[in-house]
């Protein structure tokens, strides 16, 4: 006796994939100039031996270090090194401030050990609501960084504190989620293209 397979509907994924046509359009057309802004603001502050400091939860969390993995290494072709660190990548240091002050104290205690004046930090949040980030943002203000916001529809508390935000306007955190990893690519793009690479 053979098993027989039920038919599942295949409208879930076409509806997964025109939302996010639909919102990469509206990105496009409104946002994409900013993320290449950015990336070109980026490379100038980079090249002068400035640093970027990235942080994000979950996902996100997944996204910044995309970003720092980028200039670190190579987006396009062989170039330099730039300083760009993902807050959440130090598992000891991470455990350590969480146990002794707590999760919200998570990012801002590092962005107070590292950011410099003028260096860039950036906060990638779907809701823009949480807790640690917002701390964070504070503590780069306190820190004369240049804090930038990255983070799903607006109006949200992280793009309030952000020096500089793009808010991915979409229906699920998923397209949110998505429509930042193509900020960051055009952001890396961007800073190449200004570095003459």
């Amino acid at each position: 006796m053979t098993a027989t397979r039920t038919s599942r509907p295949v409208a879930a994924h076409g509806d997964h994939c025109g939302r996010l046509l639909t919102a990469l359009e509206r990105f496009r057309a409104e946002q994409a100039a900013t993320a290449e802004r950015w990336g070109a603001r980026l490379a100038t502050t980079l090249a002068a031996g400035g640093r970027l400091l990235a942080a994000g939860n979950g996902g996100s969390a997944a996204q910044a270090q995309h970003l720092t993995a980028e200039l670190v290494g190579r987006y396009r072709t062989d170039r330099g090194p730039f300083s760009a660190i993902a807050l959440h990548a130090d598992t000891s240091s991470c455990t350590a401030i969480v146990n002794d002050y707590g999760p919200d104290e998570l990012f801002a205690r590092q962005v107070r050990a590292h950011a410099r004046p003028g260096d860039v930090l950036i906060l990638m949040s779907t809701s823009g609501a949480s807790p640690n980030l917002l701390s964070a943002a504070r503590a780069g203000h306190e820190s004369a960084a240049h804090v930038w916001a990255l983070t799903g529809p607006a109006p949200n508390p992280l793009a309030e504190a952000g020096d500089e935000t793009l808010c991915v306007e979409a229906g699920s955190t998923a397209t949110v989620q998505e429509l930042h990893l193509v900020a960051v690519h055009l952001m890396c793009g961007a800073f190449d293209t200004e570095l003459g690479v």
